[in-house]
């Protein structure tokens, strides 16, 4: 029985990766369920260890060892603070994959977790639960409702957005020419970070197309366990957009994250293997790709003190720090201002302040408080899980901070210049 324990261990890390860690703890500092917790198995480090003893056979999955590594965040923060290079996020997800396939939950925790995946890679369906949401917001009768139900805080003002052309021609002579992932939470409740992300992209000479056949990034199946709808949501994507783009763009960092991940997700499949690669080395977040072009300065101002927030999967899973706050910068009247911690996780994480609502709230009140200490009038976020999370954290203080994506500035200096 141990021997067959451990061999489905063995499924999910090769030990050699476990082993990278030497223990030295560099990670916990950087490690927000530790921040707050300060317990050894709610840590990297700790967690690790849990996952060597599983593979090992030396540990059976218990409900406490699964709370461990369910409490996780899966926010990379711990990987460039790890000087041995420990990709720990391929870990995690390989233990949520292992968890998934050998540990039964209580009913509850399942149901909830099959609504979630039956629900938010779905935009239509998103759209549909949401219409009558929009519908009483617009008749002011929405408040009642927001207070009793579980998350509802949650939702921004639902403002009716027609969908994106297939095809947005640029302006002036042509740049580039780009596809463009929506996204699946972004698409329900951002339609206009997308349109105005399109209008900044065709400003600056990008033609921009949406390939209606796209489907969601398959971050949520990576990060909820369930990897083979991953390789098949990869797969659709990566037949979907035409292969002469000169890049895919994306406005959510998570979703940015997962899509250069493809050529590793794909790397056993023969026949997308090769086109993952391709694709992937394509991806690129919005602010990364306006950064490098350089963008077309704005003339007119947009005065704001802006605290720029570091979405986890931007800063830690992409390396992208600076282009967002260099594009904040390019904008007259925008003054930068330092955030405290602002590569510490909100408590957004995918769907982690639906499945952990206790830490994701306890997160969010670290970010917030940060945020108040700033005396900003605005906070900057390159993701809208993240632009959700901050927004109903401030609002339930009842301040008035407004939360935007970077391109969302950019679009309303270049919208003054035309005035």
């Amino acid at each position: 029985m141990e021997a067959s324990r451990a061999s489905e261990a063995q499924r999910f890390a090769a030990r050699e990766r476990l082993l990278e860690c030497v223990h030295c703890g560099l990670c916990l500092a950087a490690c927000p369920t530790y921040v707050e917790l300060g317990t050894e198995m709610d840590s990297p480090r700790g967690r690790i260890y849990l996952m060597r003893e599983l593979e090992e056979g030396r540990l059976g999955l218990s409900d406490d060892v699964v709370r461990h590594l369910d409490l996780c965040l899966g926010c990379r923060a711990c990987e460039p603070a790890c000087p041995s290079g420990v990709q720990y996020g391929t870990l995690i997800e390989g233990a949520r994959a292992y968890i998934e396939r050998t540990y039964r939950r209580p009913l509850w925790q399942r149901a909830w977790r099959a609504g979630i995946r039956g629900l938010f890679p779905h935009p239509a369906r998103l759209a549909a639960l949401l219409a009558p949401v929009r519908r009483l917001q617009q008749l002011g009768l929405w408040s009642p409702f927001a207070r009793a139900i579980p998350f509802a805080t949650l939702l921004p003002d639902l403002n009716a957005c027609p969908p994106l052309p297939a095809v947005s021609p640029p302006i002036g002579s042509e740049r580039g020419r780009v596809g463009f992932l929506q996204g699946c939470v972004a698409q329900a409740l951002f339609g206009e970070t997308s349109a105005a992300m399109v209008r900044v992209l065709n400003r600056n000479g990008i033609g921009v197309i949406v390939p209606p056949a796209q489907q969601c990034c398959g971050a949520l199946h990576v990060h909820g366990g369930d990897p083979a709808a991953a390789r098949a949501l990869a797969r659709s994507n990566i037949a979907a957009f035409p292969d002469d783009l000169d890049a895919i763009i994306v406005n959510a960092a998570g979703c940015g994250a997962a899509m250069k991940e493809y050529g590793h997700l794909l790397a056993d499949d023969a026949d997308y293997a090769d086109r993952a690669r391709a694709f992937a080395g394509k991806v690129r977040d919005v602010t990364e790709f306006l950064a490098g072009l350089p963008p077309v300065p704005p003339r007119s101002a947009v005065p704001s003190r802006v605290a720029y927030h570091d979405a986890c999967h931007l800063a830690h899973g992409q390396g992208i720090r600076d282009a967002p706050r260099a594009l904040l910068r390019l904008i007259p009247g925008v003054e930068l201002v330092a955030l405290p911690e602002s590569d510490l996780c909100c408590g957004s994480a995918g769907s982690y302040n639906l499945t952990e609502p206790v830490m994701a709230a306890r997160l969010l009140e670290r970010k917030v408080m940060n945020i108040l200490t700033t005396d900003a009038t605005c906070v900057a976020a390159a993701n809208p899980g993240c632009v959700l999370q901050i927004q109903s954290g401030l609002r339930t203080r009842g301040s008035k901070v407004r939360v935007a994506h970077p391109v969302e500035l950019l679009d309303e200096a270049y919208a003054r210049d035309d005035r």
